[in-house]
């Protein structure tokens, strides 16, 4: 279980960082409903560092807010899970 979150967090960090450079360079961007829906499968904390840093997403309440509410969602689950 532990490689799927692995495995989902970088994808998402690399999917974050793939919509910076898509917004920089004004190309065809990622919607945010999927960048939002890598981190409640699982990649919030792949969104989270991805935020920081490509400094993307910082501004969007919708990001600043429910990303870390999604980790500690996340965590919260994992240690029910693990008990």
């Amino acid at each position: 279980m532990l490689y799927v979150f692995s495995i989902i967090n970088i994808i998402t960090f690399f999917v974050y960082g793939l919509d910076k450079l898509k917004a920089v360079n004004h190309w065809w961007r990622i919607p945010e409903w999927v960048l939002l829906g890598l981190a409640v499968a699982g990649g919030a904390v792949g969104a989270y560092l991805g935020m920081l840093v490509f400094r993307h997403k910082t501004l969007k309440p919708l990001f600043r807010f429910g990303v870390p509410v999604m980790i500690i969602v996340h965590a919260i689950v994992a240690i029910y899970t693990w008990k």
